[in-house]
């Protein structure tokens, strides 16, 4: 991060105060903050009705057929889409990016960021939702990368049928896709890509409620405010020194990111 004047705002003035934050907001009163928040607090609302809105025009979206018997790998060896349910009536699949042939600090820092939210699963299971990675690289392979991770997600590689299942889209970009089965049928009924699977994730709609916000170069924040620092491929902040963020406590943990298949 670049170090800031927390007086002026000024990054390059050389005057740092390790001890107070940068660019502070102004200060006022709690009657004057709490105005303010009631203000805010107007567009918050309207912006939740609206997000209630579109997810209602989703759930009013056509399905298309998709055939049931595409073939997956698990762990078993191959599966079907239909099985990949689970038994249960609908199916969240996210598509995995998988960079062949690169280590485990190579692969996609976003998927990555990604997976490693969602954790939980009992609260889509109560809905009758199974969620499942469909990874676009070998099962083997990815595999030893959930579990270096320590994901307890249901993995799988979608190779045998990844341009069936992705028809229309750009293979080998992240992707979240929602199923419905209906008996032994199965129909896509919506999909989304880059930042639409920020639904996935629950630590930028935490860092959105902060003054610095994500700290990404794209946001609109005052002048001075810190900045992920780094290349355009990781100017987002999903890496430090050259991996994926969440794998730094796998390796102080002694796991072995060795993504080679055992024999």
């Amino acid at each position: 991060m670049t170090e800031y004047d927390s007086r002026t705002g000024d990054p390059d003035s050389g005057t740092v105060d390790p001890d107070r934050a940068p660019a502070l907001p102004p200060v006022a009163d709690r009657a004057a903050f709490q105005a303010e928040l009631d203000k805010l607090r107007v567009r918050e609302k309207a912006h939740t009705r609206e997000g209630d809105a579109i997810a209602a025009a989703r759930r009013r979206l056509p399905m298309v057929e998709v055939a049931a018997d595409l073939e997956l790998t698990g762990p078993d060896g191959p599966v079907t889409l239909l099985d990949a349910f689970e038994g249960r009536r609908q199916l969240i699949a996210y598509y995995f990016m998988w960079h062949d042939g690169h280590d485990a600090a190579g692969q996609c820092e976003g998927c990555t960021w990604v997976t490693t939210q969602v954790q939980e699963l009992s609260y889509l299971h109560s809905r009758d939702i199974t969620y499942a990675v469909f990874c676009q690289g070998p099962y083997e392979e990815s595999r030893r990368y959930r579990d270096f991770m320590g994901w307890d997600v249901p993995w799988y590689s979608a190779l045998p049928s990844q341009d069936e299942l992705l028809v229309g889209r750009r293979v080998g970009m992240m992707h979240l896709v929602c199923y419905l089965r209906d008996g032994d049928r199965v129909h896509e009924t919506y999909w989304t890509t880059l930042r639409g699977v920020e639904a996935m994730d629950y630590s930028y709609a935490l860092m959105d409620l902060t003054v610095y916000g994500r700290q990404e170069l794209w946001e609109d924040s005052p002048s001075g405010r810190p900045r992920v620092q780094g290349t355009p491929v990781d100017h987002v902040g999903l890496r430090s020194n050259g991996r994926p963020i969440p794998q730094w406590s796998r390796i102080e943990a002694g796991r072995s990111d060795d993504l080679t298949p055992r024999p």
